[in-house]
């Protein structure tokens, strides 16, 4: 019954008629939070595209400047030296054959998934398991390489990997209702930059459509899309 106040009176607090500038957007989301955790920050895009065209599919990997503010399992696939490399750089879960068998029996420890080229045999069969959760390796995204180091050293710095959904829509965190206004604010200027460079050549008319931001437990909060500086 509480959190349904809190709820109902972060609604009210909102104009769901207005389109809030970016920073004041961020500013309202942290004045409303009122939960008992660090709740998490969530920009989502309506993209003037259809995913189901493979020259209109958006995805992307990007740096987000301040971090997410989550603590990331990083999983990876190598054998021998890279494994040890893997090890060495901070990777939660490291194998080979081994790792496949945990996976296949529903074991998955891991937020993000990277292996080396020698290793997509073995990746491969585990495609129907790892792609619907959005963990399958992809070189394109810098998550099949053979530089492990960087690409986890990346991965646990606050990178982020967006995906349009079937509706054309794009979520991603932008950090925490703890962090200062201006860091959630470069943070959602980064990932909208990342968002428009990787504007696929079949997309027509209008990119980017419309913008909300929410907290893990607030009303999400319509932003005007110029106020992005993209």
């Amino acid at each position: 019954m509480a959190k349904d106040k809190r709820l109902t009176a972060a609604r009210a607090a909102v104009d769901t008629n207005k389109s809030y500038a970016l920073n004041d957007a961020i500013v309202l989301i942290k004045s409303l939070s009122k939960a008992k955790f660090d709740e998490t920050v969530e920009m989502s895009m309506n993209l003037g595209i259809d995913p189901r065209h493979a020259d209109q599919m958006v995805r992307g990997l990007t740096s987000l400047p301040n971090g997410t503010g989550k603590t990331v399992r990083v999983g990876v696939f190598a054998r021998g030296p890279k494994a040890d490399e893997a090890r060495a750089a901070g990777a939660d879960v490291v194998g080979a054959d081994d790792l496949a068998e945990k996976i296949q029996a529903g074991e998955i420890e891991f937020d993000r998934c990277i292996a080396t080229p020698d290793m997509m045999g073995v990746v491969g069969r585990l495609g129907k398991i790892l792609g619907p959760r959005g963990l399958m390796p992809n070189p394109r995204l810098g998550t099949v390489t053979m530089d492990v180091r960087g690409a986890i050293t990346a991965a646990k710095a606050g990178q982020v990997e967006f995906r349009a959904e079937k509706a054309g829509i794009i979520h991603a965190g932008i950090g925490k209702v703890s962090f200062e206004s201006d860091k959630l604010l470069e943070n959602a200027r980064a990932l909208a930059d990342a968002i428009q460079k990787a504007k696929p050549t079949g997309a027509k008319g209008t990119y980017v459509q419309r913008v909300s931001i929410s907290s893990s437990m607030g009303p999400g909060i319509r932003v005007d899309v110029s106020s992005l500086g993209v």
